[in-house]
């Protein structure tokens, strides 16, 4: 019988990328929801369905009808857990693309149910978070000892999203928020201590922020020896981190705070985007920096990523968790982080069937 997956936000730059993916390394059949309707490619492993996520009854349905759910309806500041307890209940393998940690704690709260019901569930999937943890942690595990996580993050104007990241970049600073640093959490402000950073070609010494991201809280948690977790995210060209931080530290906070003016904020920045994507590219670069422990001495790994579109890196993290899921390659009952839940040799195998290249090596 043929699999089917059903992609909620499916319409969005993400979910379109996921269902691209899919449909070039899986066989199922795929269903694709959004709120309007829309005219869809002839083809016939691509069906679509007028969904919004308020519809709980039309929702459950659709899930009951799938081998696996990949939400990708974002953005996920205020997303409630609900999609994963209806596959939960439905015994349906669930993955998101999710990147705020509000979400995450909501998620990882359902552990339990997940394990007994034999729901395998991965959050964070997708680029950052997503394949930058995996990066963590094929990096952790050549060390005898870690001791500090630093991942940075790059993406050129939109990077190819839409205006969902805009959103999320927005409602990212909105709060402080706690940070693992010298074994204890601290609060740390969003876009602060900039901090200049060597990426590969074409992105070279970049500028990048303390950025509020899942991995922040999961890391920790995934590698307990681990006394610091950095996470910093920047934008290219760099005149968009001098606004985001004026944004973030000197517009009254109740701008941020008022979902008219994350929207109002969000249109301008797109339609800046718009324009300055045909200069800059829309690509990601990510990098993995580990310092800790190794034969007795203290060392640094670092890993790099390049990407000519985000949107499609995010297609790639998203799609592999799905096709080894699809296949039974991955199971593992549980509400899992990424890096907890994907083996760094299935990582290593993804990423290589899909062309993506990630430099590595000893600092």
């Amino acid at each position: 019988m043929t699999d089917r997956v059903l992609i909620l936000g499916g319409r969005g730059r993400i979910g379109g990328s996921v269902a691209r993916d899919l449909l070039t390394h899986t066989q199922a059949e795929i269903l694709i929801t959004g709120r309007t309707p829309a005219q869809m490619q002839d083809n016939t492993s691509l069906q679509y369905m007028v969904l919004d996520l308020a519809e709980v009854e039309k929702l459950r349905q659709a899930i009951a009808s799938v081998n696996l759910v990949v939400h990708c309806a974002g953005p996920f500041h205020y997303r409630d857990a609900n999609v994963l307890k209806m596959c939960i209940e439905h015994g349906v393998n669930y993955i998101d693309v999710s990147d705020h940690r509000s979400f995450t704690i909501k998620a990882l709260q359902y552990h339990e149910k997940a394990m007994a019901a034999g729901v395998t569930a991965v959050v964070n999937t997708g680029i950052f978070p997503g394949i930058s943890n995996s990066m963590v942690r094929h990096d952790i595990e050549q060390f005898d000892i870690p001791e500090k996580i630093h991942l940075s993050y790059l993406v050129s104007g939109s990077g190819g999203a839409g205006i969902t990241v805009m959103r999320t970049t927005f409602l990212g600073l909105q709060n402080p928020f706690e940070a693992w640093i010298d074994g204890r959490w601290q609060t740390v402000k969003p876009y602060s201590e900039r901090e200049v950073v060597e990426f590969p070609s074409p992105y070279k010494r970049s500028g990048v922020y303390w950025f509020d991201m899942p991995e922040t809280f999961t890391l920790p948690h995934a590698f307990p020896a681990v006394k610091t977790v950095i996470t910093k995210f920047g934008s290219v060209p760099d005149f968009y981190n001098h606004l985001t931080w004026i944004a973030a530290h000197v517009f009254p906070k109740s701008w941020i705070k008022n979902p008219k003016g994350v929207e109002f904020l969000s249109h301008v920045s797109h339609g800046m985007t718009d324009f300055t994507d045909q200069f800059t590219g829309i690509g990601v670069a990510v990098r993995s920096e580990v310092t800790g422990q190794k034969n007795n001495q203290k060392a640094v790994y670092c890993s790099t990523l390049t990407h000519a579109n985000t949107a499609a890196a995010a297609g790639c993290g998203t799609g592999s968790i799905a096709q080894f899921l699809l296949e039974g390659t991955l199971k593992k009952p549980g509400v899992w982080p990424v890096e907890e839940a994907l083996p760094t040799d299935l990582f290593t195998k993804t990423m290589q069937s899909r062309g993506v290249t990630i430099q590595a090596n000893w600092q």
